[in-house]
């Protein structure tokens, strides 16, 4: 009997071993590519943006060419939603034939999905044959996602930078630093204003505030503390304690986004907004959604930036299919695309000048734009604040200012 039942056991194991090797991999390119063809790729990405929605159109409509791949976006107003979708998929124990294949996300998001075991197995990202055109070095964001580590668990899509942006025919010389904008809107009063928090721009423009007014900012790096809350919070809210008077409307209503803040500049009620992608004054002025007369500036001492990516849950139904959509969008093709400020404009996370000279010269090829600011212009990057700080602020600044 016990010989029979150690007999059973082995043959499991063997069994179980035998299929663990027979998975594709990203080191079995290959296999890989052909057990994703075929398969449907649910991927779960903020629809905010019709350039961007179309731009994953196009994504789709080349994996379906060139893999047999059908990929659909699902169109999601907040990401942290889609964590708590797999969260909850984990409680009730299915670990397989999850609805989410791929999704958009960075930050703390990321965070709580790597925290909780949500991602699929560790160093597949960094194993896809596109990864050798990533730059590692001279971007290091792709390898550390809001300070945490990203262990291979996401693969890099895109790059993002603050930057403001006016209109030269009626704002000249705009405020460059926090103090300064704080002192011209007081001058102004009406002509500025933020999205609303928990929007990612609104909560970046918190987190812009808090490098000026921080008394430590080494703190910002490390996992939130009340203490250090605290000490950074107070100097934060009576900024916008003295900021929001003079907002538009007052500060009693908050556009919900940066595309409806961008709408506030175009139709000439505020003066200054701000987008994270360096190339949206551009791509609005091509589209005919601003004047020519729009400029792209930075803050003096340089503002936030980061690199977004995608990521796979480890219940995905289609792993396989992931993986070649996310080697795709890190392809020079694909990167170069989304970098044409007409498509999308959103930045590589490529090393272009080590790429090979066809691959090179889509990117040498583009006209990013009259308001797009070279990278020597943009200056200085100064890297996200620890994720744990932004569901601190968001919750402060909700109940503080309470803003339905």
């Amino acid at each position: 009997m016990v010989r029979a039942t150690m007999a059973i056991l082995a043959a499991v194991l063997v069994s179980l071993t035998a299929s663990r090797a027979a998975e594709p991999s990203p080191s079995h390119w290959a296999d890989l590519r052909a057990k994703a063809r075929g398969e449907t790729v649910y991927f779960y990405a903020w629809g905010g943006e019709p350039r961007i929605n179309a731009y994953i159109g196009w994504a789709a409509d080349q994996v379906a060419a060139k893999y047999g791949i059908t990929l659909k976006q699902v169109k999601v107003d907040d990401t942290a939603s889609v964590v708590s979708r797999v969260l909850a998929e984990k409680a009730a124990g299915q670990t397989t034939g999850g609805a989410i294949d791929l999704i958009w996300i960075n930050g703390e998001n990321f965070a709580a999905m790597k925290r909780e075991g949500l991602l699929l197995k560790k160093g597949w990202a960094d194993k896809l044959p596109a990864w050798k055109y990533v730059d590692v070095a001279g971007k290091p964001t792709v390898l550390n996602d809001f300070t945490v580590p990203t262990d291979g668990l996401e693969a890099p899509w895109g790059m993002a930078q603050l930057v403001f942006v006016h209109d030269t025919a009626r704002l000249e010389n705009p405020p460059r630093a926090l103090a300064a904008l704080l002192d011209w809107a007081k001058a102004n009063p009406g002509r500025f204003t933020y999205p609303q928090p928990p929007d990612f721009h609104g909560t970046t423009f918190l987190k812009q505030a808090l490098y000026a007014v921080a008394p430590d900012r080494s703190a910002l790096s490390e996992p939130v503390t009340d203490e250090s809350f605290a000490a950074a919070s107070t100097p934060l809210f009576d900024y916008l304690d003295a900021l929001h008077p003079v907002l538009w409307r007052s500060g009693r209503a908050f556009p919900q986004n940066s595309a409806a803040m961008m709408q506030l500049l175009a139709d000439g009620e505020t003066e200054i907004a701000f987008n994270f992608n360096p190339a949206a004054a551009s791509n609005a002025i091509a589209n005919g959604e601003l004047p020519e007369t729009v400029r792209t500036y930075v803050l003096d001492g340089g503002t936030i930036g980061n690199t977004h990516f995608v990521a796979i849950p480890f219940n995905a139904n289609a792993p396989a299919g992931a993986m070649v959509v996310a080697d795709f969008l890190m392809s020079p093709e694909a990167q170069a695309r989304k970098q044409d400020p007409n498509v999308w404009g959103d930045p590589t996370v490529l090393a272009v000048d080590t790429l090979a000279a066809d691959d090179k010269a889509r990117f040498d090829a583009l006209d990013l734009g009259i308001a797009t600011l070279t990278p020597a212009e943009l200056g200085r990057t100064l890297p996200e604040l620890h994720p744990s700080w932004t569901t601190r602020l968001e919750q402060a600044w909700s109940a503080r200012y309470g803003v339905e």
